[in-house]
């Protein structure tokens, strides 16, 4: 299928004629395809162990002993305040002389927590700050230890008022995985570049790129929008 583009330099028209190989797209779809499920089976797992992270600092933070609080404070600072690539770099390439080594996936997983955790950690700790103090006053009225007032309380709400933040954070790391190829993981923008540079398919690998994260994330945004009416409802019934 062919169409025409004109453009024009220094007053000059021409005409370029670009073809879009739509045989080749199809045959590349099983290639995106694979590293388009690898993508997501990373996603998902920094993600979810980036919201364990985040619900753990808040409870240090709560908690009463000042070395934690100060610990998932330094963490929090460190992770939210560096570069991806450059923690991808350090975990890759710097721990092995340390005698630590993990595998390109797992570097991309524990990299994707990390730098999630320390986000998603505020915007619980945002959640949690809406809390009213009432309710916070009435469970230790009626005899609530600190970890079930934290438990039963104030998680609950703040993970309902954390939802938009949440769900930013995760279109957020989603995006951030558009690097992993750095340290030679075979995702959707390692496959792009390879076709590139095998096959000099620009148009056509960008195009699939570019389709498989954008329906990735619209369709999470569409769920994350419905998810935050619906908490939204039962919190206020509006």
């Amino acid at each position: 299928m062919n169409y025409v583009l004109k453009r024009y330099y220094g007053g000059n028209e021409y005409l370029e004629m670009c073809c879009m190989d739509w045989d080749y797209v199809l045959r590349t779809l099983p290639a995106y395809g694979q590293a388009l499920s690898l993508t997501l089976k990373i996603a998902v797992v920094g993600i979810a162990v980036a919201i364990a992270i985040g619900v753990l600092c808040n409870v240090l933070w709560y908690s009463k002993i000042s070395v934690f609080r100060r610990a998932a404070g330094v963490y929090v600072a460190l992770f939210r305040n560096t570069p991806l690539m450059i923690q991808l770099f350090f975990m890759f390439y710097a721990l092995p002389q340390l005698g630590i080594k993990m595998t390109p996936i797992l570097t991309a997983m524990v990299g994707l927590s990390l730098l999630g955790g320390s986000f998603m950690a505020e915007a619980i700790r945002g959640g949690l700050n809406g809390v009213a103090k009432n309710q916070i006053e009435s469970a230790k009225a009626i005899g609530l230890t600190q970890g079930q007032i934290m438990r039963y309380v104030m998680l609950p709400q703040a993970v309902s008022y954390s939802v938009p933040s949440i769900g930013a954070n995760c279109i957020f790391l989603i995006k951030e995985t558009s690097i992993f190829s750095v340290i030679a993981v075979v995702d959707l923008m390692n496959v792009t570049k390879t076709e590139i540079g095998m096959f000099y398919k620009t148009n056509e690998a960008l195009l699939l790129l570019v389709l498989a994260y954008a329906v990735v994330l619209i369709v999470l945004s569409w769920g994350l929008t419905v998810l935050e009416k619906r908490v939204r409802y039962a919190e206020f019934g509006h």
